[in-house]
């Protein structure tokens, strides 16, 4: 965990690096970091995730808006 960097700046930045599939593998992976996962709930946000994930073209077998 970066101490600078807030929960939702790391979430982007990971939905950015083109490693995940769904916002679900995202969220994990924020959570194992360390982050806070009550901070990234909401259908907005997930929906922005999603849409950054799918436009890295990472492989994601199906839509998974959480």
């Amino acid at each position: 965990m970066d101490i600078g960097k807030t929960t939702l700046e790391r979430a982007f930045e990971l939905a950015r690096s083109g490693r995940f599939g769904t916002v679900s593998e995202l969220k994990l992976a924020v959570v194992a970091e360390g982050y806070d996962r009550k901070q990234l709930e909401g259908q907005a946000l997930s929906r922005q995730l999603a849409a950054l994930i799918k436009s890295t073209g990472a492989d994601s077998s199906a839509s998974d808006p959480d």
